[in-house]
């Protein structure tokens, strides 16, 4: 039975292999709805360059995947600066480490005991597929600090804005000047932006607001409004320093709301050794009690 079982597993690794050898030849097609979202200008298209070093596994493993990847998570990769070819490279080395460990685990128990392989091929493809969707999970756990930096970084930005307009740069100038200071995630999205809008040969106020709304940047789409009464020949840098500290004074008050309720779970851990404490002293002469 033990060689039964060796010859299915080979079997089954072979025909793997031969399906991914295939699929490597087999030229990928792009999907429809991807396609319209790159010529709507929703998403970035995607170099059409070959990638080098390891994203050319993640890469390969992104075409061969049916379905979009999840809106959140391709919000958090955004605002984090990490590619998608990157993200899947991720996801195929997790999986790949989950699959491997326990399959060459039964293969030394395979060959110092003669244990079936049966129980650590299903323990292998198991942990495969958690080690696929690992990544996505450790994204997902980070969104609050992911938002929190993203937001810190947006409002760098505004003051930076803010400095270029009290220097009498022209609304438009002053955000390309500010957005060429850092190459940040935010900053190079906001870029991006702009020099899409430019090629448009449009203004970049609806661009950002456009870009607010996909990365959940509220404070960019109010900015962008007050950045568009440039148009009209109003005043900027009194509204703009006004909003900018609202937005500044929200954020830490977040974060001072935040950081309360952490504290309050720190304290609810610290009782955890007083009541051990405490009970160290009862259970005694509850013990004695209870022998009378």
């Amino acid at each position: 039975m033990t060689g039964l079982w060796v010859a299915i597993g080979s079997g089954v690794l072979l025909a793997a292999g031969l399906w991914a050898l295939a699929g490597y030849f087999v030229p990928a097609h792009p999907r429809l709805a991807d396609t319209l979202r790159v010529l709507d200008g929703r998403v970035e298209p995607q170099p059409s360059s070959p990638v080098d070093g390891p994203d050319r596994l993640g890469a390969w493993v992104r075409r061969r995947i049916p379905g979009p990847l999840d809106g959140r998570i391709g919000r958090q990769l955004q605002l984090r600066g990490i590619g998608l070819d990157r993200f899947y490279t991720y996801k195929a080395l997790s999986a790949l480490a989950g699959f491997a460990l326990p399959t060459l685990v039964g293969v030394v128990l395979l060959l110092t005991s003669g244990d079936s392989l049966i129980f650590p091929l299903i323990v292998a493809v198991l942990l495969g597929l958690i080690g696929f969707f690992l990544p996505d999970i450790v994204i997902g756990r980070r969104a609050v600090a992911t938002a929190s930096d993203a937001t810190e970084a947006l409002l760098t930005f505004f003051d930076l804005v803010t400095l270029e307009r009290l220097a009498n740069s022209s609304a438009t100038q002053s955000l390309h000047a500010a957005a060429a200071v850092s190459d940040q995630a935010v900053f190079m999205a906001i870029r991006d932006s702009l020099q899409r809008s430019r090629l448009e040969q449009r203004a970049p106020f609806n661009e950002l607001k456009r870009l607010g709304g996909e990365l959940d940047l509220p404070a960019l789409c109010d900015v962008a409004d007050v950045m568009k009464l440039d148009d009209s020949g109003a005043s900027l840098s009194d509204a703009l320093r006004a909003r900018v500290k609202e937005l500044r004074d929200a954020h830490l008050t977040k974060a001072k709301v935040e950081a309360s309720a952490i504290s309050e779970r720190m304290t609810f851990l610290m009782v955890i050794p007083s009541l051990i404490f405490g009970l160290l002293f009862l259970v005694p002469p509850l013990l004695r009690l209870l022998s009378t």
